[in-house]
């Protein structure tokens, strides 16, 4: 899609550790259980997973801030935790890595969400989630904008990342979208179902094909009915770009002067597709608030989500991974 120069990439990387993020979602624990199986259980047709070894990550928004880091970004993550030991790891990882806290808002009336996985011979076997999806109150949407008004004059993007877990509610969205337009700060998108059309005048909305398909009651079979589909999106939300992932089909970038450009998968290898989404978003909006045009930052978002998704588990993408990946493909 872009073809890149070598002192064209150096321009936007050093620029990366220049740039402030906030990433405004659902954060979440990511649990990990990892081991083998070697047998069936008598119990039910299952198999039993001889666990070697558990871990704790950041997950959710969390993740999505945890990319922003490893791309040399500095992310200021705000949302909601519960105040529980799952959501006293959460604060201990964030520590840990060096993030700041100053975002975290805690609810004592719900609890931390965490997705566990198992994983036997680096396959998932079973997740298990732990959550609640009620819409949080009128008091914590202002504890989170609070937060994000006192830091909107050192940020130069904000994600919106919504899984559907009660923290970005309609109220909450107006407002976040407001505050960036009057500042004139990047927004992008990481949609869901439950409050998919309420993103107008964003820089890049970000769904997948799945909630479009479901939103827009289609099947995206080809790449027309993605492009009737995006420009339906695009009539309706009044958004500067689309940015329509599609798996293994790689990616369609909708630009808001009609342009409609189909980008293949950079994928070489599948392990894992868990957290690509959030490395997309990351990427695209690091590189958006370092100077790139739409067109650069979609083409290094395809790189970096080709990489994760050779990796087993959630992990956020490194620098030097992407970097190397966009230079291997050059040759």
């Amino acid at each position: 899609m872009v073809a890149f120069t070598q002192s064209r990439l150096e321009e936007l990387f050093q620029n990366f550790g220049q740039r402030r993020i906030a990433v405004v979602g659902d954060l979440m624990l990511d649990r990990y259980f990892w081991g083998s199986v070697a047998r069936i259980s008598p119990e039910a047709p299952v198999p039993v997973v001889e666990i070697q070894s558990e871990s704790a990550r950041l997950g959710g928004a969390a993740n999505v801030a945890n990319n922003i880091k490893s791309l040399g970004g500095d992310p200021i993550l705000i949302g909601v935790i519960g105040n529980d030991n799952s959501g006293a790891l959460l604060r201990d990882l964030l520590i840990e890595s060096a993030f700041t806290t100053v975002g975290l808002v805690v609810d004592a009336d719900r609890p931390t969400t965490v997705k566990t996985r198992v994983i036997a011979h680096s396959q998932h076997v079973v997740r298990i989630d732990r959550e609640t999806r009620d819409e949080i109150s009128y008091t914590l949407q202002h504890k989170i904008l609070e937060v994000l008004h006192q830091n909107i004059h050192s940020v130069d993007a904000i994600i919106v990342e919504d899984y559907n877990k009660g923290v970005i509610v309609k109220s909450l969205i107006k407002q976040l979208v407001n505050l960036a337009n009057e500042y004139r700060k990047v927004i992008t998108v990481d949609p869901k179902f439950n409050n998919f059309f309420d993103y107008c005048g964003v820089t890049v909305f970000k769904p997948n094909s799945k909630e479009v398909e479901a939103v827009m009651g289609m099947k995206l079979v080809d790449d027309a009915a993605v492009e009737e589909a995006g420009r339906a999106i695009m009539d309706r939300l009044q958004v500067k770009n689309i940015l329509l992932t599609r798996g293994e089909k790689g990616m369609t970038l909708f630009e808001q002067a009609g342009t409609i450009t189909h980008i293949p998968a950079k994928t070489r290898k599948v392990a894992d597709v868990s957290g690509a989404g959030d490395t997309v978003i990351s990427t695209l909006t690091v590189a958006l608030a370092s100077g790139a045009t739409v067109r650069e930052a979609t083409s290094l978002a395809n790189y970096a989500g080709g990489v994760v998704c050779g990796e087993v588990g959630i992990v956020p993408i490194a620098k030097d991974a992407l970097l190397s990946a966009i230079l291997m493909d050059s040759l």
